[in-house]
């Protein structure tokens, strides 16, 4: 059975332009990635949580900041991996300069013997949509199609 990840897009409007907000990973294997390395706020959960109250835990877990508003579903997308992503999107209002995100440990340099701690989420910023295609993972591009259509369309959230 895939491994399950969930997620929000958070969105907001800047002079009329729809703008998201994709968080870069932390770690020193992404320290120089940018061009499809960037990602929605997900992370994994079991059956018996439910994929909502996971995408909201995630989003604040790796911002610092608690989802209160409503979320919409953006469906389903599967990594190369084969993890599947439940998606939803959300209007949000976030500065990204306040990023909190939790951490992680590896032992870093590799064999060294020294555990480093690393924050899951390293930087968070606000992108276009044409930005955002330009950063995101590949296998998440189908959720920003997804949001735009459901922005655009009449009956948008």
């Amino acid at each position: 059975m895939p491994k399950k990840s969930a997620g929000i897009l958070a969105y907001k409007f800047d002079l009329g332009l729809p703008r998201v907000l994709l968080v870069h990973p932390g770690g020193p294997f992404w320290d120089n990635r940018d061009h499809g390395a960037w990602s929605i706020p997900k992370g994994e959960h079991d059956e018996e949580e439910g994929a909502e109250d996971a995408a909201r835990r995630e989003f604040e877990e790796e911002t610092g900041r608690a989802v209160a508003e409503p979320l919409f579903g953006l469906g389903e997308v599967r990594q190369k991996s084969g993890k599947i992503i439940v998606a939803y999107a959300a209007a949000i209002d976030f500065d990204a300069v306040r990023l909190q995100s939790n951490v992680f440990e590896l032992e870093w340099p590799p064999h060294s013997g020294r555990i480093e701690q690393f924050p899951e989420v390293d930087r968070a910023e606000w992108f276009t949509l044409a930005e955002a295609r330009d950063k995101i993972s590949v296998g998440q591009l189908p959720l920003l199609d997804r949001l735009e259509e459901l922005l655009t369309s009449s009956a948008g959230p």
